[in-house]
């Protein structure tokens, strides 16, 4: 787990800066979507990945979630997908989203990957930058 003083802002395009006013190329990130538990989250998925949006999208079994909507509080069973792609390739995929995704206004955080297996972030890289979007 990083210490609070490793939160991070965006600050440009790809670019992330630290407290200390370190900046540093996030190009590998995370992008959490949540997805409707009756609609076709392995079609959603597949897609995303076939057509080189997302090196790979994890889907979680059925989450809960919590949320006040319209002024109402809801709850509703979802399914949370993890996205892995590149800092490249975020506005394209934000873009896709929004056409084939069920909700009105769907979740869509970008988290920056800051560190790990270099052998991952280049097979994320390679999966992602061949593609013709």
């Amino acid at each position: 787990m990083w210490p609070v003083e490793y939160a991070w802002r965006k600050f440009g395009k790809g670019l992330w800066m630290g407290r200390g006013g370190r900046v540093t190329d996030a190009d590998v990130v995370v992008i959490l979507i949540t997805f409707p538990i009756d609609a076709d989250v392995e079609g959603f998925a597949a897609g995303l990945v076939d057509e080189g949006s997302a090196a790979c999208v994890t889907v979680l079994p059925e989450v809960e979630s919590v949320f006040r909507w319209a002024g109402s509080l809801e709850r509703t069973k979802e399914r949370q997908l993890l996205v892995k792609t590149t800092a490249g390739r975020v506005d394209h995929l934000q873009t896709r989203v929004r056409e084939l995704h069920p909700y009105e206004n769907p979740e869509f955080l970008v988290l920056p990957v800051f560190g790990g297996d270099e052998r991952y972030l280049v097979w994320i890289r390679d999966a992602t930058n061949g593609a013709e979007l």
